[in-house]
């Protein structure tokens, strides 16, 4: 590798460099102790041991090249190397192209002033191709160089970033470089001889977290697969968590959650994964989180600067965030002010003269925000005003569509009318009016005390939007939340609900997205619209809107537009009851895109198969009452208890367990705080109950003592009608437990638990999401193994030791696949024994891996075939029971089980004939050709079978169930497989397998007598096969093959295709004989040579451990 030229001492360095090569103006130099016996003594450990510890060039190469002018003791290192024959090359280059040309200079000057530029130049134009753009880009080549030299993995294995730092081996820090790359978490360590490699896959972590104790004042800790590792002494910890964090969950949404993964196209390509982007990423998605933005906004820049508040009179300190398409503030002081500016309802922009570097931005509404102190305002009023400009290009129709008047003094009118113009080209069967407004009109005449609080509450709102602003652009401060706390009343919910989940833009940016997608998704029928349509009548059923065919149709219409325009979340139980209180109070549309924004961002993954959103949160949950609730915590013996009581809690909001009149107002609460509402309410819910709790002798007494509570709580300020209201139903009479009124018990949450911030949500969130779904693959792996094995002799260790492999093949052949980023060949949705299958290119690394007969010279032909027969479905793929099974034969099975599985192998469906299209490769297999030949005489391509699944996935995914159930009773009735039911093998075929039969024993100590009784075999066969055929037709002579056939020793195999090679005709002219396989079998039990050959024990632990260490060290750099 070149290096930006710089000084060297030649007198110190001599004492840790040993010249090997020198001329006129270039030294060749190796690093002491490297390469030598005994590692070059004392000197050589402190060399090593200082090389790992500092930040130089030695620490990563052991050969280097300086620059050297006569007569000068200042010399310049100008490149290096991992290994001898790198720095050959650089020093075969110097020679022919630099050293000629040196010898027209004058003065040393002008030798040494070419040489760096000409390095420099080198360095440049490596650097047009390299992947290593960071703020240093030396150091960062020079650790690139080391992480290549000490990891030795693939060149596509991308290394995003490093750092300095010490390893926890037992109580002994270790002082080494930490990398992390796309798919590894990677440490290196040299101290007096003493090597510590460490390489943790990320798709295997199941704990990351800073921690502290006593010895390790501030660490990370790194769980994987039961071993924890602890590292310290960073500089900046928290930086370097961010990015571990990060790179963690980005391998988690590839391997695992390819749902999600999908609908990222940021992380498509591993190789543009970087420190800076993922830093940038991070904050991205909580800026997005914190202001309800859409999932596609990026955070493009930052500044420090004050708001002006007009209805407090001061300037209050915070940031401002600007995205593509929205400006936001948030106060930094305690005062919980913060503003969203779409674009798209900025008119001006503008910049003071004076010295307060103030930029004012004018939206419609005639109303205007006044940024001060802002650094560079002059350059941030020119982008404002470049991106203004094409916002306003882009959401010109809408604009033009509603005129905003002078008098205007909301800025959601238009909006409003979007929606109204929207529904005109729907079908006039759409709800253009909330439910609530539909079926309890408010009664103006009748006026009492709930009716008049009511009046109050919207009172107090409109006294906030006259000082605050009314719409998207609206100060939300300290009082905007205590009126949340309260409540929102009934005509003013549908509207805020919009506004707080930022429903409200998406709404904006997509006019008549929802008409479009209700006449596309009518009419349709599948297994998301048959679900829909058993759980219409359970929502909501005593509410007499959802009693009627307007509600009904009302929940069809957004329930089954949801499931067109997301068909990978389709419908899942829960959203039935969450669309129908949305619809009580938002109008059809707006109910859409308040379930959209609740689905897509709000609660992301949760109305999935697995749920994991929602078991992410409980973990969440969880680790908040460890930590605010202890004593909870320590009288539960099993924390699982929390997470089966409240699953309901975060999938319905508190709607499924409260009365509907107190869980609007939860709703209220989370679509201002999000998830941090739901669990605020979590801890104080059991904060209240927890005497009774602690008094709990089981599991069944505490979930009674809090279904009691949920049914005693009230909202004593609700306006809906008794006969509406759930909670009313309890009377006093048959209950005496305390009432507990829901704006008291939200106020109370408020207080005692509202110091939970946003930002640790989002960590503990990232963090639980790594256990959650490692789990959910223990479970998984759990529930195959018990089922496996049912049907193999292998032990639960063997079988674990290889589903892990089969696991760690099918990730490492997506891990630098650019072409496919995410892991194919699994789903999550499909029983356990079909979520991870592999292909023939799979197995036949497996095969090398792992078979007692991979030695053999045709093993790519056996693996291809074993395939094959594995493959009963003719699907290309197999799972974990049908590659357990194979291996189970291969060691565990008697004399006539393996022979049974090479006999099957040489006959259809198995065999098919292989032709090499390189014959200079002997008998290997490019990719191409095994994917080939392990697709011949498939019942249906590949390609047609994924065109149907995305055509009607639903339908497919209905019919794969019940074909599973059928497989499953057709292998519980399955019988022993009968020898004499096997299809008889003919002469070609008869021959291959003979062929194979030499190949295995090929190596063997008692390799001669194999081959002979091999022969003896044979020749018996052709014999007995002759004389049958003699009987029946004693013309026929069979001699010239039998002879062919029957020569002992190796060379019978040449002899044997070589006749058959001159003389093909012969075996067309004369019948055509085959075998039993009884007659193999019987032949073969005769000789003992072969019988002990087969019988023999094979060591399968060891072949297990080979594998492990072998399977990355396969792809690493050659």
């Amino acid at each position: 590798m070149w290096l930006k030229p710089e000084e060297v001492l030649l007198k110190n360095a001599l004492k840790l460099w040993l010249m090997e090569r020198s001329n006129d103006y270039f030294v060749l130099q190796r690093r002491r102790g490297y390469r030598e016996e005994g590692g070059g003594g004392l000197t050589g450990l402190l060399v090593g041991t200082l090389d790992s510890v500092l930040d130089s060039t030695a620490k990563v190469a052991p050969f280097r090249i300086l620059h050297q002018t006569p007569d000068s003791q200042v010399y310049l290192s100008i490149a290096c190397g991992a290994n001898r024959e790198e720095i050959t090359k650089h020093w075969e280059w110097l020679e022919q192209n630099i050293m000629k040309t040196l010898s027209v200079f004058d003065s040393n000057e002008d030798i040494t002033n070419f040489v760096q530029g000409k390095i420099r130049g080198l360095i440049a134009e490596e650097g047009k191709h390299s992947f290593a753009k960071e703020d240093d880009p030396e150091k960062f080549r020079e650790a690139l160089l080391k992480f290549e030299k000490c990891f030795g993995l693939p060149e596509q294995e991308k290394l995003v970033t490093y750092y300095s730092c010490s390893y926890w081996k037992g109580r002994v820090p270790c002082q080494g470089w930490l990398y992390l790359s796309t798919n590894f978490l990677s440490f290196y360590s040299f101290l007096l001889g003493s090597e510590i490699k460490l390489i943790i896959s990320w798709d295997a972590v199941s704990k990351l977290e800073k921690t502290s104790n006593v010895i390790l004042t501030e660490s990370i800790h790194v769980c994987s697969q039961g071993e924890n590792h602890y590292f310290s002494m960073f500089l900046h910890i928290n930086q370097t968590y961010l990015l571990m964090e990060q790179l963690a969950n980005y391998a988690i949404k590839r391997i695992f959650d390819k749902e999600t993964f999908d609908n990222d196209p940021i992380l498509d390509d591993p190789l543009q994964i970087t420190k800076r982007g993922l830093e940038n990423r991070a904050h991205s998605e909580q800026f997005n989180a914190f202001f309800r933005l859409p999932k596609e906004e990026t955070l493009k820049e930052v500044h420090e600067c004050f708001l002006w508040v007009p209805f407090s009179h001061f300037n209050t300190h915070g940031k401002m965030c600007i995205s593509e398409n929205y400006i936001c503030f948030a106060s930094q002081d305690g005062n919980l002010c913060s503003v969203i500016i779409p674009l798209r309802e900025v008119l001006a922009i503008d910049k003071t003269n004076d010295s307060s570097k103030s930029v004012i931005i004018s939206i419609k509404g005639k109303t205007a925000f006044r940024f001060s102190e802002v650094k560079e305002f002059e350059q941030l009023v020119a982008k404002l005003r470049l991106k203004c400009g094409a916002a306003s290009t882009q959401y010109h129709d809408i604009s033009t569509e509603v005129p905003i008047s002078s008098e205007s003094v909301d800025p959601s009118d238009d909006i409003e009318v979007q929606s109204l113009i929207c529904q005109k080209e729907c079908s006039k069967t759409v709800n253009t009016e909330a439910l609530m407004t539909v079926f309890h009109p408010q009664d103006l005449e009748t006026l009492n005390s709930k009716t008049l609080k009511e009046k109050m509450k919207e009172q107090s709102w409109n006294i906030l939007f006259t000082e605050c602003g009314r719409g998207v652009s609206m100060f939300r401060t300290k009082k905007t939340q205590d009126l949340v706390v309260r409540g929102i009343p009934e005509t003013l919910r549908g509207e805020l609900w919009m506004l707080f989940s930022g429903a409200v833009n998406d709404m904006a940016a997509n006019p008549g997205y929802y008409a479009e997608v209700v006449e596309q998704s009518l009419g349709t029928c599948n297994l998301a619209t048959e679900e829909i349509e058993r759980d219409l009548r359970r929502s909501l059923p005593e509410h007499p809107a959802f009693q009627s065919d307007t509600g009904i149709s009302a929940l069809r219409r957004v329930l089954t537009a949801y499931a067109f325009r997301n068909p990978k979340i389709g419908y899942c139980q829960a959203m039935n009851i969450l669309t129908s209180v949305l619809l009580l109070y938002a109008k059809e549309e707006e109910a859409f895109w308040l379930l959209v924004a609740v689905c897509e961002r709000m609660l992301p993954d949760y109305f999935n198969r697995r749920i994991i959103g929602a078991l992410v949160d409980q973990a969440v949950f969880e680790e908040l009452i460890r930590d605010h609730l202890p004593q909870l915590t320590e009288h539960m013996t099993d924390m699982t208890f929390f997470s089966s009581v409240s699953l309901s809690w975060f999938l319905t909001l508190f709607i499924s367990v409260l009365p509907i009149e107190s869980a609007v107002n939860v709703v209220d609460c989370f679509f201002y705080d999000g998830i941090k509402a739901i669990l605020q309410l979590g801890l104080a819910i059991l904060d209240y109950n927890l005497d009774k709790l602690l008094e709990c002798k089981d599991d069944a007494e505490a979930v009674t003592a809090l279904n009691r509570f949920f049914d005693n709580v009230t909202n004593k300020d609700s306006p809906l009608p008794s006969s509406v209201q759930q909670g009313s139903n309890v009377s006093d009479e048959k209950s005496s437990h305390i009432r507990v009124d829901i704006t008291d018990l939200i106020r109370e949450s408020n207080e005692k638990y509202g110091n939970i911030r946003c930002e640790d949500i989002y960590s503990m969130r990232c963090r639980n999401r790594l256990y959650v779904i490692q789990t959910l693959e223990e479970t998984t792996k759990q529930n195959v193994l018990r089922v496996v094995s049912q049907d193999v002799k292998l032990s639960l260790h063997e079988l674990d030791e290889l589903y892990v492999i089969f696991k760690r093949e099918l990730f490492f052949s997506y891990y630098w696949c650019l072409r496919a980023p995410v892991l194919k060949h699994h789903d999550p949705s499909l029983p356990y024994l079909e979520q991870y299958q592999i292909d023939c290119q799979q197995f036949r690394v497996l095969y090398h891996l792992l078979s007692p007969w991979a030695h053999s010279a045709n093993r790519d032909s056996l693996a291809l075939w074993t395939f094959r027969l594995l493959d009963e479905n003719s699907d290309c793929l197999i799972n974990f029971k049908e590659f357990s099974s194979a291996i189970d034969i291969m060691y565990n099975g008697s004399f006539t089980e393996k022979l049974k599985v090479l006999f099957k192998l040489h006959i259809p469906p198995a065999y098919t004939e292989v032709k090499y299209k390189d014959p200079s490769k002997g008998d290997e297999l490019s990719k191409e050709e095994l994917l080939y030949f392990s697709q011949l005489h498939v019942s249906k391509p590949a390609k047609e079978k994924e065109a149907e699944s995305a055509k009607n996935s639903p339908e497919k995914e209905k019919v794969d169930i019940q074909a599973y159930l059928s497989q499953w009773q057709d292998e519980l009735l399955k019988k022993e497989e009968n020898i004499k039911d096997l299809p008889r093998m003919n002469q070609s075929q008869f021959i291959q397998f003979s062929k194979t039969l030499y190949n295995l024993f090929h190596g063997d100590p008692e390799e001669e007598l194999l081959y002979q009784a091999i022969a003896v075999v044979t020749s018996l066969l052709l014999r007995m096969e002759e004389v049958g055929r003699k009987l029946h037709n004693p013309a026929s002579s069979t001699e010239g093959l039998s002879g062919a056939v029957c020569a002992s020793g190796g060379p019978s195999e040449g002899q044997t295709e070589s006749h058959l090679e001159k003389d093909p005709s012969s075996l067309r002219e004369e019948p055509q004989w085959s075998f039993a396989f009884e007659q193999i079998l019987a032949s073969l039990l005769n000789e003992p040579a072969l019988v002990k050959f087969f019988e023999k024990p094979i060591d399968l632990k060891a072949k297990l451990e080979n594998a492990k260490t072998s399977q990355l060290s396969s792809r690493t750099r050659k």
